[in-house]
């Protein structure tokens, strides 16, 4: 079942990409690019929630519909 995580993705001033969660504790994921990072984020939170099943909260399931945030630079 697939389940919706809410990443926070920042850009370290080395260039990296830092992303963190709130949905699932002790998810952090380092990438060089943007791509790398949310791969990273996606394996992360799959052993985190593996491991800890019943301790975190439940994750709403992806639904036909939902939101997602598109960030363009123009």
């Amino acid at each position: 079942m697939e389940r919706i995580v809410n990443l926070h993705i920042e850009k370290l001033p080395e260039g990296f990409y830092l992303a963190t969660s709130d949905n699932i504790q002790g998810l952090v994921a380092q990438g060089r690019t943007f791509t790398e990072t949310i791969e990273i984020a996606k394996d992360v939170a799959k052993k985190l929630i593996e491991a800890q099943e019943d301790q975190i909260p439940k994750l709403k399931a992806i639904l036909d519909s939902f939101d997602y945030p598109l960030v363009i630079g123009v």
